[in-house]
């Protein structure tokens, strides 16, 4: 059917011409029942036979008349009257609705339209009325966005554009907005679509007016002259104007990208003032404070910052706005402000950690250091907590009494030192001091904290030194005088032994006495090792050699439930070290592994280089930046207790049961480790394993080829000590001649070694001191081969004899005998004098061989 429009009255809709449409009226249903009642009456009287034909006919016509209505009902063509279409106000909203209001069907045809859609398409009337995209197809700015709404309209979806048109002849021009819908949800009503046409030009001018007000606000507020910054609640800055970053010589641009945060502009511990504002939810807190801003330059400024944080429902805290004002000209300008400024600076610049406090010991004001350590303790907040809260709960009364002394006004409060809160174990010394009278009121005291966490573990760890120190001078003692003990008791073992044969009764009394002094002897080896004072023999090793051929002894020892890992690291570097000591402290601490692992495990020994970059990094105390070579040797046992780690190296600690150990293992290994020039240290958690990390120096081959040709220079001292020094190997001739001088303050001892020479053909001369022994030269006119000397005794000991004989006789021959090491008194002794060293206790046997290579070189 072809559209046809009829024009309207001014500001009415005009429609598409449809049928007419009449209203139902009860005088038409009244006629046509009537009609009918007296077409029934009339045929009534005519008689059956005769109204039959008519009866049949009235019926036809009425069932043709139905069938007809109800064909024109399904094709629309008759429809049921729908009175709201009459109601005056349901059917004049659209018609005086403020935007333009369209239907077009399948075809884009128009089948309605209201007078504001005539207005904003430019229609003068009803036959000028076209669909938006014929009013616009014209327009190059439109054309996109009328597309989108077409394409939306076709299938089915709603759309919205906003497109400005452009004013003819150099007029303004205005702002559109366009929407389109489907009809309905109807399948019939699915075919129409309705669009709608807004002028939001004015909306658009309030919109730019309010744009360029905010441009000129944010203009202002970059080039005010106060600073402004913005921080999220990462810490990362959000915001900086143009002043504060030129005050910092930082670029606005660089500031956008982000990776500048708090910290990297505010000095010192200013950034925790900021971040320690106490978390109100739902309220907003503006601080002021005096801190110093840090330029790119690293320089200094001091500013007073007005930090404004807002806080959501939850107590989280947003982006804060803050207000920055240089104090600088204040320094300058006015010298009350100046001092203020410079007060303020010392304040919050001070490393020691201050904060004013009240009677009940809630924080008043705090220093920037104070509020780091808060945080650092994990408190929430700063001002208006207790300050207690920063101390482990054991401790807290003590600086609650002093606090109360404060606020009674008490003077010289003594300070308290105590732990304090957190997982970690940290350490604080409090000093409390009363404030005015006058100001007790709001303040009952001034609290500074120094954080001595460092200097108590250094301090424990001096004094640890210190009494491994001593006990170790006392074992050294002991271990002299022991030896001395020993020597005795083995050189008459073998007197006894000489005096019966095997086949004697009393001969297996006497090897269990030989059996017992040397394993006493080892015993005071191991003092000598813990204080270390023995002799070392040290020699160039390569660990990954000894080691491997230490695999199968450590296999035996840990047994069969323990599993052993060797790991050895690529190109170890050469070490110097005694090869019996080093295999003596790898098999310790393969013992002492095993013991823990009393149901099996696993050993590993690890090697590997450190270089002296990664040695100064790594968390070892006392250990100095060098090369070293480090062995870890770690099981998967018990652990150690933290309260025992300190003293596992101790002599005659143990934690084993009676009779199962002699406390001497792991102070063995932390002598003989200490006295070759390396470190040793412990990692343990209790029922996660041990593992002991050594540190051996790397030894240099070119500074021991200097040294061996340094050695060659000066003489034959060294190959004549290297000679004296080792064990003789028994020989088949033992016996010699010659007059020896015996100089040796145990009676007792120096008469069996006095006799025991001469059984080997020896002469013998006998002192018990070194005045003694001067005054016998004198008496012989020096003719003396050899002299055999003690290194500890009264009144003349053994380096300054030596000294004295050499000056009187330089080619005196000398055996140094001892229980300490020979490097106890070597230092003592004048360069490059040649000696020989026999070390307490020994045998009979060993004497004389000693002795004899003496006198006569091999």
């Amino acid at each position: 059917m072809t559209a046809e429009f009829e024009k309207g009255a001014p500001g009415e809709a005009v429609k598409l011409h449809e049928p007419a449409r009449r209203s139902g009226s009860i005088l038409l249903v009244l006629l046509v029942a009537g009609l009918l009642v007296a077409i029934a009456v009339a045929l009534m009287t005519l008689g059956r036979v005769q109204a039959q034909p008519y009866i049949l006919g009235l019926l036809a016509l009425l069932a043709m008349l139905g069938l007809f209505s109800l064909f024109a009902l399904a094709a629309g063509i008759i429809r049921f009257a729908d009175r709201s279409v009459d109601d005056p106000v349901m059917s004049r909203i659209a018609d005086h609705a403020f935007d333009g209001l369209a239907v077009t069907d399948a075809r884009g045809h128009v089948v309605y339209f209201n007078a504001a859609y005539l207005s904003l398409t430019g229609a003068t009337s009803a036959q000028d009325v076209r669909p938006v995209e014929r009013v616009f197809i014209g327009n190059p700015d439109v054309s996109e966005a009328v597309f989108r709404l077409l394409k939306a309209a076709r299938e089915g979806k709603r759309q919205q554009e906003e497109v400005r048109i452009a004013g003819t002849d150099g007029g303004r021009g205005r702002w559109l907005r366009m929407r389109v819908r489907p009809l309905g949800s109807r399948k019939r009503e699915a075919r129409y679509a309705v669009w709608s046409v807004s002028d939001i030009t004015r909306d658009r001018e309030r919109q730019e007016d309010v744009f360029k007000e905010l441009q000129h606000a944010i203009e202002y507020l970059d080039h005010a002259p106060c600073g402004f910054f913005s921080v999220n609640a990462t810490g990362e800055l959000a915001y900086v104007n143009a002043t504060l970053a030129n005050w910092l010589d930082y670029d606005l641009a660089e500031i956008g990208s982000g990776g500048l945060r708090l910290t990297d502009i505010v000095s010192g511990d200013g950034a925790s003032l900021l971040t320690s504002i106490v978390a109100v939810p739902g309220e907003v807190k503006t601080e002021v404070f005096d801190i110093d801003l840090k330029s790119r330059a690293g320089k200094t400024m001091p500013v007073r910052l007005y930090h404004k944080l807002a806080f959501g429902a939850d107590g989280t805290a947003g982006s804060s706005r803050t207000l920055v004002i240089s104090r600088a000209r204040d320094e300058r300008a006015d010298p009350e402000r100046a001092a203020e400024v410079r007060f303020m600076r010392f304040f919050d610049h001070t490393p020691m950690a201050i904060a004013t406090v009240d009677r009940g010991g809630h924080v008043v004001r705090a220093n920037a250091r104070f509020a780091k350590l808060a945080q650092g303790l994990g408190l929430d907040g700063l001002v208006g907590k207790l300050i207690f809260r920063a101390v482990n709960a054991r401790d807290r009364n003590l600086l609650i009494a002093a606090i109360n002394q404060a606020a009674e006004g008490q003077g010289d409060i003594a300070p308290v030192e105590v732990m304090l809160e957190g997982a970690k174990e940290r350490w604080g010394q409090f000093f409390v001091t009363a404030v005015e009278e006058g100001e007790r009121e709001t303040e009952a005291g001034i609290v500074y904290m120094l954080e001595t966490t460092e200097r108590r573990a250094l301090e424990n760890q001096i004094n640890q030194s210190q009494k491994m120190d001593m006990v170790g001078q006392l074992a050294g003692g002991i271990a002299h005088d022991f030896n001395n003990v020993l020597s005795a008791i083995m050189m008459a073992n073998d007197f006894l032994l000489n005096a019966h044969k095997p086949t004697d009764p009393s001969f297996q009394d006497i090897m269990q006495i030989k059996q017992n002094a040397t394993r006493a002897a080892t015993l005071v080896r191991q003092l000598l090792a813990f204080s270390r004072r023995q002799t070392l023999r040290p020699q160039v090793l390569h660990l990954g050699d000894a080691l491997s051929d230490l695999t199968m002894l450590l296999r035996r020892l840990i047994g069969e439930k323990v599993k052993l890992d060797l790991m050895h690291g690529r190109d170890l570097w050469p070490v110097k070290v005694d090869v019996s000591q080093f295999e003596q402290v790898i098999v310790n601490l393969a013992v002492n592994a095993r013991d823990a692992m009393p149901d099996g495990g696993k050993l590993s020994v690890k090697t590997g280089n450190v270089t002296a970059e990664d040695a100064a990094q790594l968390a070892f105390k006392g250990m100095p930046a060098a090369d070293y070579v480090r062995i870890d040797v770690g099981d998967s046992g018990t652990g150690i207790p933290a309260d025992i780690r300190d003293k596992i190296f101790e002599p005659f600690f143990s934690t084993k049961e009676v009779g199962k150990g002699t406390g001497l293992g792991l102070s063995t290994v932390y002598g003989i480790v200490k006295q070759t020039g390396g470190f040793i240290y412990v990692d343990s958690e209790e029922g996660k394993g041990t593992t002991f990390s050594i540190f051996l120096p790397r030894h240099h081959v070119e500074k021991e080829v200097q040294a061996e040709t340094h050695a060659e220079a000066a003489g034959a001292n060294g190959a004549a000590r290297e000679q004296a020094s080792e064990p003789a190997k028994p020989r088949a001739d033992l016996t010699g001649h010659g007059t020896i001088l015996l100089v040796e303050d145990e009676e007792g001892l120096r008469s069996l070694n006095a006799r025991g020479l001469r059984s080997r053909g020896y002469s013998v001369i006998e002192a018990s001191n070194g005045v003694e022994a001067m005054e016998v030269m004198e008496e012989n006119n020096g003719d003396v081969d050899l002299v055999v000397s003690d290194v500890v005794m009264p009144e003349m000991d053994g380096p300054t004899l030596l000294k004295v004989m050499r000056e009187r006789n330089p080619g005196v021959k000398i055996i140094f005998v001892s229980g300490y090491a020979e490097d106890a008194f070597e230092k003592s002794l004048p360069e490059n004098q040649q000696f020989a060293f026999l070390p307490k206790p020994f045998t009979l046997s060993q004497l004389v061989a000693a002795v004899k290579e003496t006198m006569v070189p091999q």
